[in-house]
């Protein structure tokens, strides 16, 4: 009888103790928030969750909005020192969606891209700062070069996720936020009556190379 209960003990802690280490492995191999939990690494932008969606006043009428697609970036990240970290983007500027074929055009012209002398814009980080208070936001300060110019832009930038997803692939998940004028980038058509301020939305998930 002794022995019953010694060897229904030992299954009992046996199985406490399996189901301790399956919970420490599902929670390594989860979802975080947590932006010291995420994996080091360099991450390349998936094309099909990386969009840049734009808005502008629109003649007083309304405010419009389009977005830039294809874009790719590159972004290696140390969340040991954030600061660190580095983020290059391109974006293809005649990959522009504003849902008007005849916008469309124009926009390529020398009224506004000129695609046909600056193909793409960049942008590449100078400096990325945490908030002191907030570890899941930052101040990504980089250079953008549009339509031959170079300009600072602050871009702020909130970390949403990272983990496992489809395809067996790591993730890391941001959204981004940033103003500029148009103007300071040589773009002064339609001026005042189409906005100067360019409010920018970044979409970006990044997988782990």
């Amino acid at each position: 009888m002794l022995n019953r209960r010694l060897l229904a003990r030992t299954a009992v802690a046996g199985a406490l103790v399996l189901s301790l280490v399956g919970g420490v492995v599902t929670a390594q191999t989860a979802a975080t928030r947590v932006p010291a939990e995420v994996q080091a690494g360099t991450y390349k932008l998936d094309p099909g969750h990386g969009k840049i969606t734009w808005k502008v006043n629109h003649l007083g009428f309304s405010t419009y909005v389009g977005q830039f697609v294809n874009v790719s970036a590159d972004l290696t990240l140390d969340p040991a020192n954030p600061s660190d970290s580095t983020l290059t983007a391109t974006v293809p500027l005649a990959d522009v969606a504003p849902n008007d074929d005849g916008l469309k055009a124009h926009l390529q012209t020398p009224d506004f891209f000129n695609t046909a002398e600056f193909p793409t814009a960049t942008f590449v980080a100078r400096s990325i700062m945490v908030d002191r208070e907030n570890a899941t936001e930052a101040d990504v300060v980089g250079d953008l070069t549009l339509h031959g110019v170079t300009r600072s832009v602050t871009m702020e930038v909130a970390f949403n996720q990272a983990g496992p997803s489809m395809g067996n692939t790591y993730r890391v998940g941001f959204d981004g936020e940033a103003t500029i004028r148009r103007s300071d980038f040589g773009m002064s058509y339609g001026l005042p009556a189409i906005g100067d301020e360019v409010e920018l939305h970044i979409e970006g998930e990044f997988v782990k190379q």
